[in-house]
């Protein structure tokens, strides 16, 4: 094994830590935008937990991590909230779960 192949795997570790860090943050991201969401349709609960799995779920259909998410969440409220309420909230609850990730890997 060489000093080149150890640099390798090096990288290619962070990159796979790194790929998931990103993961869970949108994840926990999407739980959050899905919590509030859900309290806004007037879902607590157990339906609101419901609804939040769903917005979680709904990352999985394209591949970045905005539209798909931002395009349930905006169906799904229509008047309640228009897109520059969306997109900032979806903003906000990102930092947030930086944050909680972030100090959860502490």
């Amino acid at each position: 094994m060489t000093l080149f192949d150890d640099r390798e795997r090096g990288f290619e570790n962070k990159f796979v830590h790194d790929e998931e860090l990103l993961f869970r943050f949108y994840a926990r991201r999407n739980k959050l935008l899905g919590n509030w969401a859900a309290e806004l349709l007037g879902k607590s609960g157990p339906d609101r937990d419901a609804y939040a799995r769903e917005v979680v779920l709904s990352d999985l259909v394209e591949v970045d991590h905005e539209s798909d998410v931002y395009r349930k969440v905006s169906e799904d409220l229509e008047a309640l909230a228009d897109e520059r309420t969306i997109k900032v909230k979806m903003a906000e609850f990102l930092e947030m779960a930086k944050q909680q990730v972030m100090s959860e890997e502490k």
